[in-house]
C-alpha cells in the first residue's frame, strides 16, 4: 500500500470553519456536494457493518419508555390512548355523574380558557396542563416523523434511485424539515396576520404588555412549536438516530430555541416569539427543498432554488432578526411602567434586567445563524462556479463513505 494511502484524513471540529463547507457529515453544508451518480455501481450500505449493526442493536435495545419516539406503532397506540378514554368518558359518565368534566381532553385540547372572554373572541391563558399538552404532541410529533419516513419518504428516495441507507436516512430527515417548516410557516403568517404585530410591527411586541390572554390559535401554535423541537432535541441526545459530526452545533441551536420559547412563553411574550418564530421557519422550509434537489440531483433546479433560499434566508435570518433585536434594545422601555417589574400575581414579568434576558439569546441566534449564513454563501459560490466552468465532482455527501471503502479492502 502506498504511504499516502495510510495517512489519515483530518477533519474539521463541530464549529471550526475552514473545511467545513466540504464535509460530508455536516447538516447544512454536506447535502449539497455533489452526489454520486444515481444508479452508479457503489456499495448499497452506507456505514461499516460493525457500526451500522451496533447502532441497530442499540436501537432494538431502547427501554419503551424513550422507544415511543422511534417506533411509529409505540407512538401512534400512545396517542390513542388518551383519545379512547375521551371517546369513552363522554359516552359513559352522562349516566354515572352527568356534572363532572372529562379530564382526558386536557392531554391533547387547549385549556386555560379565560370565561370571561367574549364567545366570538374567545382568550386563553397559561396553565399547568400545558405540559400535558406538550407531552401529548411530542408523541405526536414522533409518530408524524417516522410514519412520514416509511410511508412517504424512504418510497420517494427510492423512486429517484437512492440507494444508500444513509442518503434514504437524511432523504427522510429533510422531508419531513420541509414538510413541518412548510406547514409551521403558513401557519405562522396566518397567526400573525391577526396580531397587531403584523408585518413585524415592532412597537406593539411592547405596547399593551402584558399579553398573557391570547389566541386559541396563537397558544396552539406556540405549545406545538414548543413541542416540536422538545421532540428534536430529546432524538438528539438520547442518541435514537445515528451520529451526526455537527452535532455540537444542533444541541446548541436546540437549547438556544427552547429558552426563547420557554421564556418567552412563561413571561407573556409570545407575539414577539410569533415574530422570531416566523423568520426561522419560512427560509427552513427553502432549505430542506433545496437539499432535496441535490439528493436527488436535478442539478439546474437545485442551483436556482438555492439562489431562491439564499435570499429568503438573507431577509427572514438576518434583516428581520437583526430589527427583532434593535427592537428589544430600543423599544424596551415603550412598555407600561407599572409593567416594568416582576410579579407573579399580576402576570408582568419586565423588570430592567429581562432586557439582556431577551436580547441574549436571540444575539446568540443571529451569532450562529452567522456562522451558518457563511457556509451558504461558500455553497453558493461553488455552485455558480460549479455551472459557469461544468465542473464535475464525482465525491458523494454519504456518510462514512471512506469507512465503507477501509471496510471493503479489509474483507
Amino acid at each position: 500500500m502506498a504511504a499516502g494511502q495510510n495517512k489519515t484524513r483530518k477533519r474539521p471540529s463541530p464549529l471550526q470553519a475552514d473545511g467545513i463547507e466540504d464535509d460530508r457529515n455536516h447538516h447544512l453544508t454536506g447535502p449539497f456536494l455533489p452526489q454520486t451518480p444515481l444508479g452508479a455501481t457503489t456499495p448499497v450500505r452506507s456505514t461499516s457493518p460493525a457500526f451500522a449493526s451496533a447502532f441497530a442493536a442499540q436501537r432494538a435495545k431502547r427501554s419503551v419508555f424513550v422507544r415511543w419516539a422511534i417506533d411509529p406503532i409505540l407512538s401512534f397506540q400512545l396517542l390513542l390512548l388518551p383519545v379512547v378514554l375521551y371517546l369513552n368518558w363522554e359516552l359513559l359518565a352522562p349516566y354515572v355523574d352527568p356534572g363532572i368534566q372529562n379530564p382526558f381532553g386536557n392531554l391533547f385540547k387547549l385549556t386555560g380558557h379565560i370565561p370571561t372572554s367574549s364567545p366570538d373572541d374567545p382568550r386563553y391563558q397559561k396553565t399547568w396542563w400545558d405540559l400535558a399538552f406538550l407531552a401529548y404532541y411530542i408523541v405526536f410529533f414522533s409518530f408524524v416523523r417516522e410514519a412520514l419516513a416509511l410511508k412517504v419518504s424512504q418510497p420517494a428516495a427510492k423512486y429517484f434511485g437512492l440507494k444508500r441507507e444513509s442518503k434514504i436516512d437524511r432523504f427522510s430527515e429533510q422531508t419531513y424539515a420541509m414538510f413541518y417548516f412548510m406547514v409551521f410557516g403558513t401557519w405562522g403568517y396566518f397567526v400573525m396576520a391577526g396580531l397587531p404585530t403584523y408585518w413585524y410591527r415592532t412597537a406593539d411586541f411592547w405596547v399593551g404588555y402584558p399579553h398573557w390572554d391570547m389566541e386559541p390559535q396563537l397558544k396552539r401554535y406556540y405549545l406545538m412549536q414548543f413541542a416540536y423541537w422538545l421532540q428534536q432535541l430529546i432524538v438528539l441526545v438520547l442518541g435514537l438516530e445515528k451520529p451526526r459530526k455537527d452535532y455540537t452545533e444542533l444541541v446548541a441551536h436546540h437549547i438556544v430555541t427552547l429558552w426563547l420559547v420557554g421564556w418567552s412563553y412563561l413571561v407573556n411574550m409570545t407575539l414577539i416569539g410569533n415574530a422570531v418564530y416566523m423568520s426561522m421557519d419560512i427560509p427552513d422550509a427553502f432549505l430542506a427543498f433545496s437539499k432535496l434537489l441535490n439528493y436527488i440531483q436535478w442539478d439546474t433546479a437545485k442551483v436556482f432554488a438555492f439562489a431562491i433560499f439564499v435570499a429568503i434566508w438573507t431577509y427572514f435570518r438576518h434583516y428581520l432578526n437583526l430589527v427583532i433585536l434593535w427592537s428589544v434594545w430600543f423599544e424596551y422601555s415603550s412598555m407600561p411602567e407599572w409593567t416594568r417589574k416582576w410579579s407573579w400575581s399580576e402576570g408582568v414579568y419586565m423588570p430592567d434586567w429581562m432586557r439582556y434576558q431577551i436580547f441574549l439569546p436571540l444575539l446568540l441566534l443571529q451569532i450562529l445563524n452567522l456562522f451558518w449564513y457563511y457556509l451558504i454563501i461558500k455553497v453558493l459560490i461553488r455552485a455558480v462556479t460549479s455551472i459557469a466552468s461544468d465542473v464535475t465532482d464525482d465525491r458523494s455527501d454519504d456518510e462514512d463513505e471512506e469507512d465503507d471503502q477501509t471496510d471493503e479492502k479489509e474483507e
